[in-house]
């Protein structure tokens, strides 16, 4: 009986001794958590400064380049957040080699995977920043031929005869295209 009170005091010691660690650790951890998580919310509310610059740019650009300045600012500021967090994380102490490595391996096989989405995006956004036609010229590209009534990030679409065309931007970046101005 005299054993059980006895490994019952000690593993009272030993757990306030644990206890005690615990909270010790805690304090001494505080600051840099402090610091991380101000250093964070500073990227996120940089990012969302350099969002609003760009969406407030959008009034200087013709309506057709609004779009390119709205996806700019909402990319630039995803990538300062992923920049501050990636900040926010080696200011704790946390090695942040492997994960560096993993999004540049990610980012790698996503672009891959995504390779015609993103070259009709990047060529939507050429399309509209360049501008080799606009809303009302007639085009022919690719045996399609119609009025281009809208030219988005992703398709261009043409109004012909009894038929609507949704050209891909990247076809209308690559091939030839015929444009009868209005």
């Amino acid at each position: 009986m005299e054993e059980t009170i006895v490994s019952s005091f000690d593993f009272a010691a030993d757990f306030h001794k644990m206890v005690d660690h615990c909270l010790t650790q805690a304090i001494d951890y505080m600051p840099k958590l402090g610091i991380a998580l101000l250093i964070f919310i500073i990227f996120i509310g940089l990012g969302k400064l350099v969002q609003m610059i760009f969406f407030r740019m959008d009034y200087r650009f013709e309506a057709d380049k609004n779009h390119v300045m709205k996806l700019a600012g909402s990319t630039i500021k995803i990538f300062i957040m992923i920049v501050g967090a990636i900040t926010a994380l080696g200011t704790l102490g946390i090695n942040v080699n492997a994960l560096i490595a993993g999004l540049g391996l990610g980012g790698f096989a996503l672009g891959f995977a995504l390779k015609d989405a993103l070259s009709n995006l990047l060529s939507g956004a050429l399309i509209l920043i360049y501008h080799p036609f606009s809303v009302g010229d007639t085009i022919t590209v690719t045996g399609c031929q119609g009025e281009v009534t809208e030219v988005n990030l992703r398709y261009t679409i043409l109004q012909g005869e009894k038929r609507i065309f949704l050209i891909p931007n990247s076809s209308l970046f690559t091939n030839n295209i015929e444009v009868v101005k209005k």
